[in-house]
């Protein structure tokens, strides 16, 4: 590895932590739709390997843990990851120990990140010698995918419906495109699709604005409160044996070792399983004891679960098993024209470059957050509350997401986007997951051929 391919590390480490620290304060970010177009972006400017694969885990380690702040201090949830620890952080902002209530989460995510990087690494090594059978079944692996993740959801039989005809919409778009010479015949835009997955819920609320009886039912005429506690603002120790218990610790430790090789399931689903198991046992009326462990279980499943969905596949397969592969990091397997399922950053890296990469991306980006969460975060929250409007992110990102659409195949493609988008955003909605939407994208292929055999 040269000096520059370093410098260029450390250099997208830093970046991923100033951007997502600020966009995980934001409330109500979506972590799919906030990951995967900058990673796609830097994939597509022709960054080294190794680069990107820093710039994502360092990404992932920032954004889950910036996005449980909001969750603590205000009680709004910062993304889907936090969503489990919404019942909990409320309870503690009651009892005013909102701020240790963020410190709880900073050791938690330092725990799982730190648990879950060995042990995805050793699970990927045992699982690489059975790869390539697996890899050459990968159309029946990836449809098989679609249909677990279906099962696991909370709408199953919507979204085991719906498995064929996203199939079908997935491969129709790009046979038209052919067909009117958008596109040539061996163009590949499905990461245009991917995109549109991506953005399909916040879409769709937005277009719900064009309807004058829902626009007339939102709240209109008054800000939303948010209190920060003064004890916030206070200095305080950064030693991890300072903020949290040894239970909670060994608790944080024992259930990111747990859910490492579960890594194909629901991280949102580990998370809340796996959190709750671990106060199952105390007693009911210790109510923020209670609060207080699953909070710092659960921050720390958010980076275990997230962490090992990327590097199992990633290392080992170099296709996307997991709801996590398939979505947020799904341009680190599939971003034509400059990489494929057939030869992406499984292919490009060697083992060193794996682990340097990720624990390069981990460590910093976790010592860095960790601080900013013990000292910082009361400040930093009141500044982008007051100062960085929500809409301005939505629309930078939807915008992007056109952009590219653009650049793909031209106007025609951005109105495809849009299409995908409702579509997806509205089956999103109803209880048919990213996962499930992002696993049958990959599928459609293979599924369409597997159709056209029984004609």
């Amino acid at each position: 590895m040269t000096p520059e391919t370093i410098a260029m590390i450390l250099a997208a480490v830093l970046g991923a932590v100033l951007l997502y620290t600020f966009i995980g304060f934001i409330p109500g970010t979506d972590e799919t739709s906030v990951l995967a177009p900058v990673t796609l972006a830097i994939v597509l400017a022709g960054a080294p390997p190794e680069v990107v694969l820093a710039f994502f885990i360092s990404a992932v380690v920032t954004l889950n843990l910036m996005n449980g702040i909001p969750t603590a201090l205000v009680g709004l949830p910062g993304g889907v990851m936090s969503a489990p620890l919404m019942e909990h952080s409320v309870l503690l902002r009651r009892k005013g120990l909102a701020s240790q209530t963020i410190r709880k989460m900073a050791v938690g995510s330092t725990i799982g990140t730190l648990v879950s990087i060995p042990l995805s690494f050793a699970l990927a090594g045992l699982l690489a010698p059975v790869a390539e059978p697996i890899k050459a079944q990968a159309p029946v692996i990836l449809a098989a995918g679609a249909v677990l993740l279906a099962l696991l959801g909370r709408n199953r039989i919507l979204a085991l419906l719906m498995i064929i005809p996203m199939a079908v919409l997935f491969q129709a778009l790009p046979a038209l495109y052919r067909s009117a010479g958008v596109i040539e015949a061996d163009d590949n835009i499905n990461i245009s699709f991917f995109l549109g997955i991506t953005v399909g819920p916040m879409l769709i609320t937005l277009l719900e604005l064009l309807n004058a009886e829902r626009r007339a039912a939102l709240p209109h005429g008054e800000r939303t409160a948010a209190t920060l506690l003064r004890s916030g603002f206070e200095s305080q120790s950064l030693m991890p044996a300072h903020l949290v218990s040894r239970s909670e610790g060994r608790w944080s430790a024992a259930m990111a070792a747990l859910s490492t090789p579960l890594f194909v399931l629901s991280p949102v689903g580990l998370t809340f399983l796996l959190g709750e198991a671990s106060v199952a046992r105390m007693p009911q009326e210790d109510r923020v004891r209670r609060a207080q462990r699953a909070v710092t279980v659960m921050s720390s499943l958010t980076h275990s679960t997230y962490l090992a969905g990327v590097i199992i596949p990633l290392v080992a397969l170099g296709i996307p098993i997991s709801g996590v592969s398939a979505g947020p990091a799904g341009p680190l397997f599939n971003a034509p024209p400059v990489h494929d399922l057939t030869s992406n950053l499984h292919h490009r890296l060697d083992a060193p470059g794996f682990i340097i990469a990720v624990t390069v991306g981990a460590l910093i980006s976790v010592v860095i957050t960790y601080v900013i969460a013990v000292r910082w975060s009361s400040q930093i929250t009141r500044f982008v509350m007051r100062r960085i409007p929500h809409e301005a992110v939505l629309a930078l990102f939807t915008s992007f997401i056109l952009l590219l659409a653009y650049i793909d195949a031209g106007v025609p493609n951005m109105f495809g986007v849009l299409l995908v988008g409702v579509v997806c955003g509205s089956l999103n909605r109803l209880g048919v997951s990213y996962g499930v939407q992002f696993m049958t994208l990959y599928a459609a292929p293979g599924i369409i051929t597997a159709l056209g055999a029984l004609v």
